[in-house]
């Protein structure tokens, strides 16, 4: 087929389908496994130095190293097969090994990743598990002594899964060494890769409900911060009514909280969308593994309703009270702008008010003006006129004072005529 005619991507996309297939595994075995994250900004952390830590890994055991970038590796190291996979957030590593330690959940189980190794991580380890993969005995019955030694009983999960195939337990607690731990039984005659998935299944369960619940954390400290601004934001609001307090002060206090509040948006908003998808992989990864009771015990989905439940239904409030305020200030803001936009219109009215009073009076002073303007026009060409008509009222013997009587109104009124026409021209003009 012609190369040219395929997309860029079609090839890595279809391989990434196939990258992270679940492992193949037979009772009895053990799993270790162990994810880390750093605390801020994951999403964008320096994935090279993630390969580095996973090299050093490989290093201590003759392994091969990895490729620089590697989104996912799988390696025989000793008598463990490892699978590591970068995601999103994190990076998880998982050994396999055959049979199972002496004593059951021993910690030295885990030494396949050293603790000097573990503290030097990129990141922090989040989650911590060992699964103890046995054969189901003919009567299920005789697990139950070793459940009880095992696991807190008030917080014990044990289902049968997919079918009956395997019975699953454990108690989502934390031992004195750090590890969670997972009990399987397998019926014999399982298929391998069966018993691969609900392994994995149930290491995906235990990371997604951890990165998840990083979420609660976050919603406790903003709710603390929300408690201060809710109080800011209602005096906001109540103080808006008061009309003797300016503007600018009710302004900058409101900017204050809005920005406040804008800004824990922003922080917690990547983390908040996080524990909403990671809730939906958890809730995902327990209906996959088809769940049903095992004598009389509580179900994955019960524990999860009563446990981890709560924890994100604390989270959406929180995410839904942050944007309630948000809206708050949002109306607020609104109602403050106008309140302005009508006192700077109550501001222009007045305006606009002195500005007529201002023109009346200019107008009544133009008047004024020209009526002495006319005056004084007058008055001189009165004078002019008297001077330069005297000598003809001297030849018919009419005396001065009758001459400027006689001119007076005439030139009164030709005066006032012709500013009466200039003004009606510039009148016209404008």
């Amino acid at each position: 087929m012609n190369d040219q005619a395929e997309h860029p991507l079609r090839y890595a996309l279809v391989n990434e389908l196939h990258a992270r297939p679940s492992p193949r595994l037979e009772a009895p075995c053990t799993a270790v496994f162990v994810a880390f994250k750093e605390p801020r900004d994951a999403a964008n952390r320096e994935r090279s130095r993630d390969v580095a830590h996973l090299a050093d890994l490989c290093s201590r055991h003759g392994s091969p190293s990895p490729d620089p970038q590697a989104g996912h590796y799988a390696a025989q190291l000793g008598r463990h097969k490892l699978r590591w996979e970068s995601h999103t957030e994190f990076v998880t590593y998982t050994a396999f090994a055959r049979g199972l330690p002496p004593r059951p959940f021993d910690p030295s189980v885990g030494e396949i990743f050293p603790l000097d190794w573990q503290r030097n991580a990129p990141g922090k380890r989040v989650a911590a598990v060992i699964v103890h993969v046995d054969v189901l005995p003919e009567d299920p019955n005789e697990i139950k002594p070793r459940l009880k030694e095992w696991f807190a009983a008030e917080s014990l999960a044990s289902v049968w899964v997919l079918d009956e195939s395997a019975a699953v337990a454990g108690d989502f607690r934390i031992d004195p060494a750090g590890w969670m731990r997972f009990a399987v039984f397998v019926r014999p005659g399982t298929a391998s890769g069966r018993v691969g998935r609900i392994i994995q299944r149930l290491l995906d369960l235990e990371t997604y409900r951890a990165m998840s619940m990083l979420g609660l954390g976050r919603a406790r400290i903003l709710s603390e911060q929300m408690n201060g601004l809710e109080v800011q934001l209602s005096d906001i609001l109540q103080g808006m009514a008061d009309d003797t307090r300016p503007s600018e002060a009710v302004l900058h206090d409101l900017l204050s909280v809005s920005t406040r509040l804008e800004s824990a948006a922003t922080q917690h908003s990547f983390r908040f969308g996080a524990t909403a998808a990671y809730e939906a992989i958890v809730m995902e990864r327990v209906a996959a593994l088809r769940e049903t009771r095992f004598m009389g015990g509580q179900m994955l989905t019960e524990f999860m309703q009563r446990r981890y439940a709560p924890a994100m239904r604390t989270v959406k409030s929180t995410e839904k009270r942050l944007a309630t305020l948000l809206d708050r200030a949002e109306r607020a803001g609104e109602l403050l702008r106008t309140r302005v936009d009508v006192w700077r219109g109550a501001q222009n009215q007045e305006i606009m008010q002195r500005m007529d009073r201002r023109a009346d009076l200019q107008l009544r002073l133009q008047h004024t003006v020209e009526g002495l303007s006319v005056v004084a026009i007058s008055y001189y060409a009165v004078g002019l006129l008297g001077y330069a008509l005297y000598p003809l009222a001297h030849a018919v013997h009419l005396d001065k004072s009758v001459l400027i009587a006689a001119l007076t109104p005439l030139v009164v009124l030709a005066v006032w005529f012709g500013m009466h026409r200039i003004r009606a021209r510039l009148h016209d003009d404008h």
